[in-house]
């Protein structure tokens, strides 16, 4: 009888010890949840403003006229091949593949 009173002193001790620690972890969370949120500090300091440019006198665009003059430099050409690399083509990266591994033309149907 008494290793049953020890046996369940034991057991009461460890179980009363379980349900503090889980009181103890509900109050710790509560209190995190209810608390103010916390504020970032500022790493650098802020930019200074540029003191803004005194108001300049705004002038009217000018008038456009019909006929009026165009640009004069011809427009660029768009980039083409010489005729010697048109000709060769793009070389292939990869030789190609032996016969026993190219599949036969696809049939029309």
């Amino acid at each position: 009888m008494a290793a049953d009173r020890t046996r369940l002193r034991t057991d009461i001790l460890i179980a009363s010890t379980l349900v503090a620690a889980g009181v103890a972890i509900a109050v710790l969370s509560l209190h995190a949840i209810n608390a103010a949120p916390q504020e970032m500090a500022q790493a650098t300091q802020p930019l200074q403003t540029t003191p803004t440019p005194e108001p300049q006198k705004t002038t009217a665009p000018a008038e456009s006229k019909p006929g009026g003059e165009r640009p004069t430099t011809p427009a660029p050409q768009p980039a083409r091949p010489d005729d010697e690399a048109q000709k060769a083509g793009a070389k292939p990266v990869l030789p190609p593949a032996p016969a026993e591994k190219t599949a036969p033309p696809i049939e029309k149907k």
